[in-house]
């Protein structure tokens, strides 16, 4: 059955709204299951995609203050789950990056749905994966656009 256009970029905009709830409500069990609370996991997420981070990154990427952010970098360093490591580039700073033991402890949580999406991946071809590549590089770049925005007229409004 063919879709006019106009029902197909309606499911391709549902879609997506759907794979982002989802990717948070992931993350939200995987904290319960650790015992986490939310902005501990994003924390973590961030830092299992980059690798390390200074904390004044992590407080921006997390929207708590440098206080709050301090706070919550003990907790997860009381637990093992990061370490604190000197910064190379800056002597007063540290960088902040994940132990052997958060990956113990979240790698076979994950394990399930990194193997079921890269099957996933492996059934399009060449020229579909670029597609998708396109779109969701694409996509991503317009969400970071458009928050880039809402936090600049948030700033805005704090200044007057």
């Amino acid at each position: 059955m063919d879709h006019s256009k106009e029902e197909l970029q309606k499911q391709v905009m549902i879609a997506a709204r759907d794979n982002g709830t989802s990717a948070i409500l992931f993350r939200n069990a995987l904290a319960r299951k650790l015992n986490l609370n939310v902005t501990e996991s994003m924390c973590l997420s961030l830092l299992g995609i980059q690798g390390t981070s200074t904390p004044t990154e992590l407080a921006h990427y997390t929207g708590l203050t440098s206080g709050s952010t301090t706070t919550m970098l003990d907790r997860l360093e009381k637990i093992h789950f990061i370490t604190r490591k000197p910064n190379p580039k800056d002597r007063r700073g540290v960088l902040i990056e994940i132990t052997q033991e958060y990956t113990k402890e979240a790698g076979p949580l994950v394990m399930g749905i990194q193997k079921a999406n890269k099957d996933l991946i492996a059934e399009y071809t060449d020229q579909e994966l670029n597609t998708i590549i396109d779109f969701l590089t694409k996509f991503t770049n317009n969400t970071v656009e458009q928050t880039k925005r809402v936090e600049e007229n948030i700033r805005k409004k704090l200044l007057t």
